[in-house]
């Protein structure tokens, strides 16, 4: 009886995980270059009683039963899906046609360097010339960080991510892509950091200037799930209630001592 409480509890919280994700992909819909979590749910391995050395099964090991107990978070996961172009007509908006990310430097509170990459193309120039995203983080180009005169009248960025001010070549974006986004660690809203066994290869994207990509959420899609998710979860409750008022019977009409 009690494995059937363990089981509608273990649903429970997976519904309330995938709740999280779901919430927070909506309230990321509006955000540019986000890409949208999504959830993956497994049973729990099964557990077994195991004969061992028993003479009646000569001697070999023998599993007695299976146990299932419930379900469980298998794995959170991004999804590097395209969104959809939006034009703003900002000589630093750009966005990124394919696979590919912006490579930015973020400084962190100890004041360590790190190297982190990003969909999010709305970029800006501070009063030194220096381009940045829009927390301040300097954007990286072949040469490093990206500097453009800020009385330059004219601002182009090519296709290839080449960006040329007044005529003059100034520097080229760099843009990088990865073997197997699996090898990704995801930072904030909008940006990533190789981990361990993370392989670069040459990015295909194209660079498009004065539109930004959006985020991939698709908010009916999502609203859907929202409303399975909470008619699952409130299905584990009432199975919860059920066992509950079983045991009250158990324990106080049927156990009681007349």
């Amino acid at each position: 009886m009690l494995r059937g409480l363990y089981t509608a509890w273990t649903g429970m919280v997976n519904e309330q995980k995938r709740l999280d994700v779901i919430s927070n992909n909506m309230a990321n819909a509006d955000t540019v270059g986000y890409k949208e979590d999504k959830v993956a749910s497994q049973a729990f391995e099964q557990v077994l009683g195991i004969k061992i050395r028993d003479g009646s099964q000569a001697y070999h090991n023998q599993a007695i039963g299976r146990l299932s107990l419930g379900v469980k978070i298998g794995e959170v996961y991004t999804s590097y899906d395209q969104g959809s172009l939006r034009e703003t007509g900002e000589r630093f908006d750009v966005a990124l046609g394919g696979s590919g990310f912006f490579t930015v430097h973020v400084t962190d509170k100890a004041g360590e360097t790190h190297t982190r990459y990003t969909r999010n193309g709305q970029f800006m120039l501070t009063k030194d010339g220096l381009l940045v995203d829009a927390d301040g983080n300097p954007i990286q180009g072949l040469g490093g960080d990206i500097t453009i005169d800020p009385s330059a009248r004219s601002v182009s960025i090519s296709p290839d991510g080449v960006i040329t001010a007044d005529g003059q070549v100034i520097d080229t974006l760099q843009i990088v892509d990865f073997e197997d986004y699996d090898y990704l660690k995801k930072y904030g809203d909008t940006m990533y950091e190789p981990v361990a066994g993370a392989t670069t290869k040459e990015a295909v994207a194209e660079v498009i200037q004065g539109y930004t990509e959006q985020s991939n959420v698709q908010a009916v899609s999502e609203m859907v799930n929202l409303i399975a998710i909470t008619r699952a979860y409130e299905a584990n409750q009432k199975v919860i209630r059920s066992y509950d008022t079983m045991l009250d019977h158990a324990v106080n009409q049927v156990g009681r001592l007349q």
